[in-house]
C-alpha cells in the first residue's frame, strides 16, 4: 500500500512525481512532440489543418466559418461609360447647333462621336450610342427632331465607323455616305409632306421652276438672252437638276466630315484611313 501511494503521489506545486515524471504532460518514448488536446489548439489559426481539428462536423463547420471571405473584383465597364459619354456629346452638339443656329459648320461633327464609338468598341456599341442619343434628344427636343438626327447622322456614324475600322478608302466611304444622305433627304421630305398634308418635293421643284423663269425674264430684258428663251422650264429637268444639286451637296458634306475626322480622331488615338494623295498634297501646300 505504501509503495502504491508513493507512486501515485503528485507534488501540488511542481506537478512532478517522485520518479521525476510530469503528471500534466507525457512524452512518447519515441521522442515526438507532446500530445495537444483540442482545448489547447488555436482554432482561429488559418494554418491549422482539418486533420488537426478533428473529424467531427462541428469542427469542420467552425473551420469553414473562420476562413477569410474571398473578394471578387470585376473590371470597370469602360465601354459602357465611353458609349454613354460620346452619346451625350453627340446629343449636345446637335442641341447646341439647333438652338444657336450653328448647323452650317457644326454639321461635320454630328456623326463623328458615334463613328468614334465604333472604332473603339465595335458595332454593337455604335448602334447603342445612336439609339441612346436619339432617345435623349426625344426627351429634350421631341421625337421629330430626334428622328431627324438618327436619319441620317446616326446611320452615317455607324456606316463611317464600320468602313473606317476596316480601312476602306475615302472614295468608298464618301460614296456610301452620300447615298445614305441623299436617301435621308428624301425621307425628310416625305415625313414633312405627311405632317403638312402637301407634296413638299413637288412644291419645292415648282418654286425652283418659277425662280428659273423669273431669272430668264430678267436676262431677256437685259438683252443677254434672246426672246426665244421665254417660257416655263421643263419640270422634269428641274427635278433632275435639283437631285444633282442634292447629291453634290452631300458629296461636299461627306468630304468635309472625312477631313474633320482625319484631323480630330488621329489626335485621340483612333486614326482613320489616310486621304488620297492629291488631298495630302493640297493640305501640305496650304500648310
Amino acid at each position: 500500500m505504501s509503495s502504491a501511494s508513493e507512486h501515485d503521489y503528485v507534488d501540488p506545486k511542481s506537478g512532478a512525481t517522485p520518479e521525476g515524471g510530469d503528471a500534466q504532460s507525457s512524452t512518447p518514448s519515441g521522442g515526438g512532440t507532446p500530445a495537444q488536446s483540442d482545448d489547447d489548439r488555436n482554432w482561429a489559426d488559418p494554418t491549422t489543418r482539418d486533420s488537426d481539428l478533428g473529424d467531427t462536423s462541428l469542427n469542420r463547420a467552425i473551420a469553414m466559418d473562420l476562413k477569410p471571405p474571398q473578394m471578387h473584383t470585376t473590371v470597370p465597364p469602360l465601354s459602357l461609360v465611353e458609349t454613354a459619354f460620346l452619346s451625350s456629346a453627340a446629343g449636345l452638339i446637335w442641341l447646341v447647333s439647333y438652338y444657336l443656329s450653328l448647323s452650317p459648320w457644326m454639321r461635320i461633327f454630328f456623326p463623328t462621336p458615334i463613328a468614334l464609338v465604333y472604332l473603339r468598341w465595335g458595332g454593337r456599341a455604335a448602334w447603342m450610342a445612336a439609339l441612346v442619343t436619339s432617345l435623349l434628344l426625344s426627351v429634350l427636343m421631341g421625337p421629330y427632331l430626334s428622328l431627324l438626327f438618327f436619319i441620317p447622322y446616326g446611320l452615317l456614324g455607324v456606316q463611317l465607323g464600320a468602313l473606317w475600322k476596316r480601312g476602306a478608302p475615302w472614295g468608298v466611304s464618301i460614296g456610301l455616305g452620300t447615298l445614305i444622305s441623299t436617301l435621308s433627304f428624301f425621307f425628310r421630305i416625305w415625313l414633312l409632306s405627311i405632317f403638312l398634308g402637301e407634296d413638299i418635293w413637288l412644291y419645292l421643284t415648282n418654286r425652283i421652276a418659277d425662280f428659273v423663269d423669273w431669272m430668264t425674264a430678267i436676262l431677256v430684258s437685259w438683252g443677254i438672252l434672246g426672246i426665244g428663251a421665254y417660257g416655263r422650264p421643263d419640270l422634269t429637268l428641274v427635278q433632275l437638276l435639283t437631285l444633282g444639286a442634292v447629291i453634290l451637296s452631300d458629296l461636299v458634306y461627306l468630304f468635309t466630315v472625312h477631313l474633320g475626322a482625319w484631323v480630330l480622331l488621329s489626335r485621340l488615338g483612333n486614326p482613320i484611313p489616310d486621304p488620297p494623295e492629291w488631298v495630302q498634297i493640297l493640305l501640305e501646300e496650304e500648310s
